[in-house]
């Protein structure tokens, strides 16, 4: 009966393990999009979503997908016969394998704070 036990407790466990963790935003604009991070349902996998609405502004989308529904482009229609955007989602299945992006300048603003700090503290010191 242990034994039992012991099979049905690791099953649990496994099945637990097999979830993805991803980066989810509902809708950016060009390249902000902010993220936070969410756990998929069994089934799911994580996706980034690529499109254009109105045939110029870039849109963003990043979250869990249903696997039938990877790597497919949708219409997102306004109307009858009005197409608002065109999404493309492409999928992947790994933990955190849609990518946060970065802050635009990140590593610009990251080297004007270093030099800004140098300057100060030598300023100081000297």
């Amino acid at each position: 009966m242990n034994k039992l036990l012991f099979l049905f407790a690791v099953g649990v466990c496994f099945a637990l393990g097999q979830t993805l963790e991803c980066y989810q935003c509902s809708l950016g604009l060009w390249n902000l999009c902010i993220t936070t991070k969410t756990t998929c349902n069994s089934g799911e996998h994580c996706f980034s979503g690529l499109g254009k609405a109105a045939g110029f502004v870039d849109i963003k989308t990043k979250g869990c997908l249903a696997v039938e529904k990877c790597n497919m482009t949708e219409n997102q229609n306004f109307g009858v016969n009005t197409t608002l955007y065109k999404l493309t989602k492409t999928c992947c299945n790994t933990n955190l394998c849609n990518g946060a992006p970065r802050l635009p300048g990140g590593a610009g603003l990251s080297l004007a704070a270093a030099v800004v700090s140098a300057l100060i503290t030598a300023r100081v010191l000297v």
